[in-house]
């Protein structure tokens, strides 16, 4: 067998002129294609050298020559085909000046009148010549007899004023003049302070957040004179700064919580936060539970209570909707209206919540535990009254519970996101149509219908929306475990819910508290609203530095 195989190798010298053929080539294709790439890179790096020489370094300081700076300042610039400049003289004196600033983010009135008018046109030479220093104007003759401008600030550098440029504000340039004067131009347009529309509210006031920081501030400043309210402004975002404004009773908040805020807030590491849920995912304890630990709220008189209770808020610049921590489960089905009626209307109103809360997870859970394993636990009538509707159903009770379910989710997602005057009408429309053409044609029950329609209706009461939608996922694992377990297993997995509960935390506060842990004074302001005039005390879960609310 060698032999043979030994008979069908080529000889050696064969085979190495086949080696060196198939080579060489090989060879002069590789050399030929190093030396192009080594002249490409050799072009490149001088084009990008000649660049490099060309534009000015951001870091670079402004050396006071005009034409040099205004040209540093238009490369830098080149790429924001937004960005305006505007070349001048300053009238009487005949020095050259220049303004740079955003179209849209700017306001052109202010520009024209406190800044081009006053330069070009209301500008006067002292008669003794006090305004210039070295043959130059003098920087404080600008700020304090020239611009009327409420706010200027000074930049040295093109990194200093590119950012500040781009976001609302005017750079002035003038001849002979090293420093930028920055000066605040911003718009200031935004949104009309109005009720808001995911907290309404029969009794109460109308007002709500908008998207512009300062009104909101300003809305809690002027609900009433308080020396102790403390805004604490950052910025968030690495790529696109925002500014964000924690605020907390200073005699009131606890210091830890304050600190502990304010070290999560530094913690946000991202380019760009467009609205307070990117910060409530951040600084979330627990962000692999269902349940929201930052409560989200339009209305300033939410907020205003809830740091009079030794809370904090969140406040972000561009959104109308404010973050409060630390939050109770119970805090998140509490409404301001339980305050404004008279404590039996309110007290009423929290059980009637609490309740919906309970139908809206575990009313389809019990129904199939009922239907499929225990039927016998059913009053005789309304057992034979269920058999009959469900008698041409083809469908077991899980599946049966599910067609409607999905069908449920859908139209309410689809009446979301329709415009406002099609979504509702849409939603009781096809509600109603799917429904009864869905029990014509045997596919559910009647009994069903009724069981989902309740549910719905249950999961409306609920007053924060997030919570709402906890409750919602909540409902399709409930119906599993019911589908696989029976009642045993609706059971289990309402005391699995109960067990993470006291298991989680908002901010170092225990998630389930008045109740886990238990006291007895934090009841008042539980399930029952006891009248205010009992009330003399701040929750003691809270730690405030001031417990009492009264003298």
């Amino acid at each position: 067998m060698w032999k043979s195989i030994v008979a069908y190798i080529p000889d050696w010298k064969v085979f190495a002129l086949s080696l060196i053929a198939a080579i060489i080539p090989y060879a002069i294709y590789k050399t030929f294609d190093w030396i192009r790439t080594a002249d490409k890179m050799k072009s490149g790096e001088s084009m990008d050298s000649n660049q490099t020489t060309q534009a000015q370094d951001p870091n670079e300081w402004f050396t006071g020559d005009f034409a040099k700076d205004l040209e540093a300042v238009r490369h830098e610039m080149a790429r924001h085909s937004d960005v305006y400049f505007r070349e001048f003289q300053i009238g009487g004196i005949g020095l050259k000046a220049a303004i740079v600033f955003v179209e849209g983010l700017s306001d052109k009135n202010l520009i024209d009148k406190h800044i081009m008018k006053s330069l070009m046109s209301d500008y006067e030479e002292c008669p003794k010549d006090r305004h210039r220093t070295n043959g130059n104007l003098s920087k404080e003759y600008i700020l304090n007899k020239v611009l009327s401008i409420r706010k200027v600030d000074e930049a040295r550098r093109i990194k200093e004023m590119t950012p500040k440029v781009l976001t609302g504000s005017t750079a002035l340039m003038i001849e002979g003049l090293q420093d930028i004067f920055l000066l605040e131009t911003s718009n200031g347009k935004s949104r009309n302070i109005e009720e808001p529309i995911s907290e309404g509210l029969i009794r109460g006031p109308r007002a709500g957040f908008n998207e512009n920081l300062c009104d909101n501030t300003a809305l809690l400043r002027r609900d009433g004179e308080n020396p102790s309210l403390s805004l604490i402004k950052f910025q968030v975002g690495k790529r696109e700064k925002r500014d964000l404004v924690i605020a907390y009773m200073e005699d009131i908040a606890e210091t830890k919580l304050v600190e502990e805020v304010k070290r999560r807030i530094r913690k946000i590491d991202i380019d760009s936060v467009p609205e307070s849920g990117y910060v409530e995912q951040f600084i979330e304890d627990n962000y692999l539970s269902l349940f929201p630990q930052v409560q989200n709220t339009e209305r300033p008189d939410r907020v205003i209570g809830a740091l009079m209770e030794g809370r904090v808020a969140i406040l972000l610049d561009g959104t109308p909707f404010v973050l409060i921590v630390p939050v109770t489960f119970s805090m998140l089905l509490q409404t301001p209206e339980d305050y404004y009626e008279r404590w039996i209307p309110g007290t009423l109103f929290r059980l009637l919540r609490y309740f919906a809360v309970f139908v809206s997870f575990l009313a389809p859970a019990l129904y199939i535990s009922f239907i499929s394993f225990h039927p016998g636990l059913i009053p005789t009538k309304l057992a034979i009254s269920i058999i009959g509707t469900r008698g041409i159903v083809p469908f077991p009770a899980i599946i049966e519970a599910l067609i409607l379910e999905i069908s449920i989710e859908i139209l309410r997602e689809a009446g979301l996101r329709l415009p406002k005057p099609v979504g509702p009408a849409m939603g009781i429309v096809g509600g109603l149509i799917i429904g009864e053409a869905a029990v014509q044609a045997g596919i559910v029950s009647q009994i069903l219908v009724i069981v989902i329609a309740v549910t719905a209706i249950s999961s409306f009461s609920i007053p924060h929306y997030s919570l709402g939608l906890t409750f919602r996922i909540l409902r399709f694992i409930g119906m599993f475990c019911a589908a696989v377990f029976g009642l045993y297993g609706v059971i289990l997995f309402f005391l699995l819910l109960c067990s993470h509960l006291v298991k989680l935390k908002s901010f170092g506060l225990p998630y389930a508290s008045p109740a886990v842990p238990y006291r007895l004074s934090d009841w008042k302001d539980f399930m029952i609203r006891m009248p205010l005039l009992m009330m003399k005390r701040r929750p003691k879960m809270m730690h405030t530095r001031n417990p009492i609310r009264k003298g």
